[in-house]
């Protein structure tokens, strides 16, 4: 199966610790390689995780709170001794172009490469990027100031030819790719249409990876996320801080296994968690509480790489 799969490069919240490093991970489908969210320490968290950051070509922010992209200045800068070239683009809320255009020209002048922004709107979902073979979604966020997780979808697979049942009805080949791709084949001669599904098998459904950063308890993402096969969703605190969590504009780890379970994933990873879990077993109480409503969840942590659909 295709390479599709997540590595952790930052998994704390505002205040970065000894054990975690602020928001930031590397998506990797068929070798394309995509940040999502850029924390301080990125880099450093970049060359542990050996990933090469000349590969990456999107950017995506999922807000302009300063643990989810104060990396993105020193990043650029060292693209730009590198002497990357061709274009990264970054994906962010409407200001994000207005804060960090001047900081690229400061500290980043001359850069080999094309740096361009596409904002997009965090109210509402839609498609931010998209290529033959996968597309990235807005999901539409509720944190103290705008905001928005990430959808990372497969596309649908081809179908599978049978290729017996082709060859008995006399269907040249030239019409396999149309008819894997979902197209009904017209015998010529008799003007017979031969429905799709009697030349071929549903080909694998598309892998699904949910990416949702801050935000309080909202079912509004749910129909979004459906069925994803992972969902990394933060869980800051425990539930016996809920009001800390609704204040400060995030959710508990009961919480996000709520919206997992409400969502039908597959896999729950918690992550964003809190300064005061300073240890492992400081964090153990997050697992506890989201394993008694959602089982198969786990704890994020640096250098975890989680491959999507392969359990």
């Amino acid at each position: 199966m295709d390479c599709f799969n997540v590595t952790i490069l930052g998994c704390g919240s505002a205040k970065p610790t000894l054990r975690h490093s602020p928001s930031a991970q590397v998506v990797d489908f068929r070798g394309n390689r995509f940040l999502v969210d850029c924390g301080e320490g990125v880099q450093v968290g970049l060359c542990r995780s050996r990933v090469p950051m000349g590969k990456i070509g999107h950017i995506f922010l999922s807000h302009l709170h300063g643990d989810h992209c104060l990396g993105l200045t020193g990043l650029i800068s060292t693209l730009g001794l590198g002497q990357r070239t061709g274009e990264v683009v970054i994906h962010g809320p409407a200001d994000t172009e207005r804060i960090f255009s001047p900081l690229f020209k400061f500290f980043c002048p001359d850069l080999s490469m094309e740096v361009r922004f596409a904002p997009f709107d965090t109210t509402q979902s839609c498609i931010i990027y998209e290529d033959h073979a996968l597309i990235v979604r807005t999901i539409p966020l509720h944190h103290r100031v705008p905001c928005s997780g990430f959808l990372f979808e497969e596309k649908q697979r081809d179908r599978h030819l049978l290729p017996d049942r082709c060859e008995e009805l006399g269907i040249p080949i030239a019409y396999y790719q149309g008819i894997k791709k979902g197209m009904d084949w017209t015998d010529p001669e008799s003007g017979r249409v031969v429905a799709n599904d009697l030349l071929t098998t549903p080909g694998e459904r598309g892998r699904k990876y949910a990416y949702c950063s801050d935000t309080i308890y909202a079912e509004s993402v749910v129909p979004i996320i459906e069925g994803a096969d992972v969902l990394y969703h933060e869980a800051t605190y425990t539930h016996d801080e809920l009001a800390k969590a609704r204040q400060r504009g995030h959710s508990t780890a009961l919480q996000a296994a709520q919206i997992a379970q409400k969502a039908h994933v597959g896999k729950l990873v918690l992550g964003h968690f809190s300064a005061q879990f300073l240890t492992a077993e400081s964090e153990q109480p997050l697992l506890d509480e989201a394993r008694s409503l959602f089982p198969n969840t786990v704890l994020a942590n640096e250098k975890m790489t989680i491959e999507i659909g392969l359990e």
